[in-house]
């Protein structure tokens, strides 16, 4: 099988150019949508009751109550092993140290002309839900990168869902990240059905104002219907299925590469990973890389199936490559170049970057600090991915004494006149008048 065809850009008609750089169609249809809908209507309207029968329905588990108790979740902690909870430990200390130097504090206020006061403030969201994937891969991860800054955001109220596995219970690494992050509340319960409850509410699951997370296309679109349905909840992103470019000169060592593209492609089979680089050799022992590790890989076969949506793109220059990845704007972008540094101007599309030999995309998915929670499908040229901003909302204020609304009364008056507001016109010449 040949994976990771290549493509000579140069020669590359449009046609061909958009083919190459198209991502795999996120499985929606008709039917999926109305499927999604019943869902939700049914947790809407039946609340616990419907969680129950779904989750005996999708998850093969017959639970009587959903959120997990304290003793379950100490003995998830318990049985979580010591070499996962340091690592967890180090992680949750990278991401804090991070995202605190990344909080913008409170904005002084500004005296925009005499007598006219304006400011800013922050105020964290109030209720936030926070759902992390489990199936074959449980992410202990997500509940660090959506834990850390719901916690430095200092969210009043913040729960957790997470599919069940098979013993009823929320998988113990995840339940000890989460808890390492000052989560009590979490609840056995995932997909589509999740995020209704999160949406709506119900007699256990309490309603939030704001819903994290990546997840399967059910949950990416049960997000997207509920947060337009004037329910007052919104959604972090909208996400599609994880992806990575990678530029590269041939400098590097070609089974880095094929590593990185491989961490990607075995997410899931609608992953997607994509090469440039200007050297037709190293190309071909990236894919010849590719196909040996692939065989001690326990993630195989979704790995093939990726890779069916994977391509090498050789380029005449590093200009080229760079163009090209502002135009697909993906996910995460390894440049993989001597002095990587010096590119970052060339980069104006990326969910997040990493630079040099030394940056696999694994240390962002677990560790160095940055967050994991971003932008796909090209919403990176748009839309950032999670940081305690995330998690709070601006609220500006302006003050003005009666000096400062006299200057601009005249201003003010105009607009609204022109815009035929006239008890806008009238409130600053009643304020003015004695």
């Amino acid at each position: 099988m040949d994976l990771l065809e290549i493509t000579d850009w140069k020669s590359a008609t449009a046609k061909n150019r958009l083919s190459v750089l198209s991502r795999p169609g996120i499985s929606r249809s008709e039917d999926l949508d109305y499927q999604i809908k019943e869902i939700i209507n049914n947790v809407r309207f039946a609340g616990d009751e419907a969680l129950k029968e779904m989750t005996l329905k999708y998850d093969d588990v017959s639970l009587s109550d959903f959120k997990m108790t304290l003793d379950e979740i100490d003995q998830a902690i318990k049985q979580t092993p010591q070499s996962i909870k340091k690592a967890i430990k180090i992680a949750i200390a990278n991401v804090t140290k991070f995202h605190k130097h990344k909080m913008e504090t409170s904005v002084e206020s500004i005296e925009v002309v005499p007598g006219v006061l304006c400011g800013e403030i922050t105020k964290p969201i109030h209720s936030v839900g926070l759902y992390v994937p489990s199936g074959n891969n449980p992410l202990a991860s997500t509940a660090i990168m959506l834990g850390v800054p719901s916690l430095l955001a200092k969210c009043p109220q913040r729960i957790l869902c997470s599919p069940p596995n098979q013993e009823g219970l929320v998988d113990r690494n995840i339940v000890t990240a989460a808890s390492a992050c000052g989560i009590s509340d979490i609840y056995k319960i995932g997909g589509a059905q999740a995020i209704a409850a999160m949406a709506y509410g119900t007699k256990t699951i309490p309603k939030v104002d704001k819903i994290f997370g990546p997840g399967s296309t059910w949950v990416t679109i049960a997000k997207s219907l509920v947060a337009s349905n004037h329910n007052s909840v919104s959604i972090d992103m909208p996400a599609g299925p994880t992806e990575v470019m990678v530029i590269s000169d041939g400098s590097i060592d070609p089974s880095f590469v094929a590593f990185d593209l491989l961490s990607q492609a075995e997410h899931g089979p609608d992953s997607q990973v994509i090469l440039i680089c200007t050297n037709r050799d190293f190309a071909e022992k990236v894919k010849f890389q590719v196909h040996e590790i692939l065989d001690d890989l326990n993630t195989k076969e979704i790995a093939l199936q990726s890779l069916k949506n994977s391509r090498v793109i050789l380029v005449d220059h590093l200009d080229n490559a760079f163009e090209i990845a502002n135009s697909y704007a993906p996910e995460h972008l390894i440049v993989a170049l001597p002095d990587a540094r010096q590119y970052l101007d060339s980069i104006t599309n990326a969910g997040s970057i990493f630079l040099g030999y030394w940056s696999p995309e694994s240390a962002g998915d677990y560790c160095s600090g940055t967050n994991h929670v971003l932008p796909t499908y090209g919403y990176a040229k748009s839309i950032s991915g999670i940081s305690v901003s995330s998690f709070t909302k601006s609220i500006s204020v302006q003050e003005l004494t009666r000096s400062g609304l006299a200057r601009l009364s005249s201003t003010i008056i105009e607009l609204a006149r022109a815009e035929g507001l006239e008890a806008h016109a009238r409130a600053v010449e009643v304020r003015l008048e004695n």
